[in-house]
């Protein structure tokens, strides 16, 4: 586990600092929004799961478009995704306030303009949680993610009851305005910021391969599959009490826009909290302990909603609920975060909240749609109860504890020389790696010939073997196929440090001096004399 730094260590760092208080304004209007739409869908129509979907159109982008938004996050200047996502996030809550004021909102345009701005923040969400790398260091991670929950939660805390006054007094459509002019603060910090990206070292990626680049090193990566397994069935019934909080406040004699916006802000108060003792826990207990009672607590709290009728013992399930929620997601989010190298970072937290995300939207719909058919307190028993299963899932497949690996850039990798004039598209390439192994040796070698199997196929690498020759058995040779040059330069400058300490231990079992011996070869489809050009004079690999 990564040293524990102050929690409010990231604040040292001005650029961070900036961007923290700018989106702390954002997230109020956000939090403004999103009071507006679900309680103005009350007053439009009486119907449980459209108002449910309220809840899911802002959290189904999300696992529709984050994957695009990590992969263009990983590919492109990420401060230009957020401005553009910031830019049109803007826009649309601008118009839905205009079309508001005008009388012309009906049920299915709001659950449409709400999906746009969900769209918006699914594309702002990887590029700015993978950003969170390049404001702060390591040690101080943890708390960074920490500090952005408190942000959002000191922010739901008020912003909803803000949110239920502005409703009631003035109407959904100046809440949407109020939406609208809280990006601007975050617009003008973005502009400042200058991030010191590294210099790129090949040609980008295409889209569609850093997609699957993406999906790829996931799904060869156990600890996040782990995650993103837990994080989908959390969001899958913990949705249900977002999703029908409006009902439960209007089932109440004295309830309103206001009630409402009380009860997301107690949830809110009670996320902070979990969000200051975030660190403090994380030191007495590991990490499965702490998702797995955050799970059984807030199946608690819905049950709590589902089975009594006083209002104040639903404000009072608010505080622990919000507590577990923020505890569970943030200990997930930290997690991809320190799993992850800085090359997929934004493709691997796209997919987790591609899979918290989708789990929240799936949820809301089928939540929703319970208690069309059963009523909402049925709908949140039955999502109590089966929030039970994903934390009895921790038995199976537990949380990891935070990876101690360094996944810094080895920067150890040199273009080879060559000797044909190749173009970055040329390929496929075939790599071979000879070694040369004492009898003594081959256990351990093996052992890490395991190892290195997994970060080549998770870097790119296919149809790996390893192959032992039957004439010197202590020779061994291992092969594997990139699709193309520039493909074998990337597949190459993504090892880390933890990937380099692989390869440093399989050459010190090497025999022969000079390191394994590397051939790289091109496959030829064409026998033509003319298929492949040797260079003459300067070599360039473009």
């Amino acid at each position: 586990m990564p040293s524990q730094s102050p929690t409010f260590a990231p604040f040292r760092h001005s650029a961070y600092r900036r961007l923290w208080s700018a989106t702390l304004v954002s997230n109020f209007g956000g939090l403004v929004q999103a009071v507006s739409a679900a309680w103005l869908m009350t007053q439009i129509t009486s119907n449980a799961t459209l108002i449910a979907l309220v809840q899911a159109s802002n959290t189904l982008p999300i696992m529709l478009f984050a994957l695009v938004s990590g992969a263009l996050s990983d590919m492109f200047d990420r401060r230009q995704i957020m401005l553009a996502a910031i830019s049109f996030m803007a826009v649309m809550s601008a118009v839905l306030a205009i079309v508001t004021w005008q009388g012309g909102i009906t049920p299915w345009l709001l659950l449409g303009f709400t999906f746009l701005i969900g769209l918006g923040q699914a594309l702002h969400n990887p590029p700015w949680q993978a950003s969170v790398g390049d404001l702060v260091p390591r040690e101080d991670l943890p708390q960074a993610v920490t500090l952005n929950s408190v942000g959002f939660n000191l922010m739901r805390s008020v912003g909803p009851a803000a949110g239920g006054l502005i409703v009631a007094a003035w109407g959904a459509a100046v809440g949407f305005a109020v939406n609208a002019l809280s990006y601007i603060p975050l617009l003008i910090s973005l502009l400042r910021w200058k991030p010191d990206y590294p210099p790129r070292q090949v040609a980008r990626e295409p889209f569609v391969s850093a997609v699957g680049a993406g999906l790829r090193y996931v799904a060869l990566s156990p600890n996040l599959v782990r995650v993103l397994t837990r994080s989908a069935g959390f969001g899958l019934t913990a949705a249900a009490l977002l999703a029908l909080l409006p009902l439960v406040a209007k089932s109440h004699p004295e309830g309103g826009s206001l009630l409402f916006g009380v009860l997301l802000g107690c949830f809110g108060a009670g996320a902070i909290i979990g969000a200051l003792t975030n660190t403090a826990l994380r030191k007495r207990l590991n990490n499965e302990w702490i998702v797995r009672s955050g799970m059984l607590v807030f199946a608690a709290c819905l049950l709590t909603l589902g089975l009594t009728g006083s209002v104040w013992s639903h404000a009072f399930a608010m505080f622990p609920a919000g507590m577990a929620w923020v505890l569970t997601l943030s200990l997930f989010n930290v997690t991809v975060q320190l799993s992850t190298p800085r090359w997929v970072v934004a493709r691997a937290l796209a997919l987790y909240q591609t899979a918290t995300f989708g789990g929240m939207a799936a949820g809301a719909w089928i939540w929703g749609s319970v208690a069309e058919a059963s009523g909402h307190q049925d709908a949140l028993t039955a999502a109590g109860i089966a929030l039970i299963l994903p934390a009895l899932l921790g038995i199976a497949m537990p949380m990891p504890e935070f990876s101690q690996s360094d996944l810094s850039p080895a920067n150890r990798f040199r273009e080879p020389v060559l000797g044909l004039d190749l173009r970055g598209r040329s390929g496929p390439i075939m790599v071979m790696v000879d070694y040369h192994i004492a009898p003594e040796d081959t256990e351990t070698f093996l052992d890490l010939m395991i190892r290195r199997r997994d970060i080549r196929r998770r870097d790119g690498a296919r149809s790996w073997v390893l192959l032992r020759d039957l004439e010197k058995p202590d020779h061994w040779s291992e092969s594997y196929h990139i699709a193309t040059w520039d493909d074998y330069i990337r597949h190459n400058t993504r090892r880390t440090v933890a990937d380099a300490e692989v390869a440093t231990a399989l050459r010190a079992l090497h025999r022969d001096e000079g390191g394994p011996q590397i051939h790289r070869l091109i496959e030829r489809h064409d026998v033509a004399s003319h298929a492949d050009v040797p260079l003459r004079g300067k070599i360039e690999v473009p």
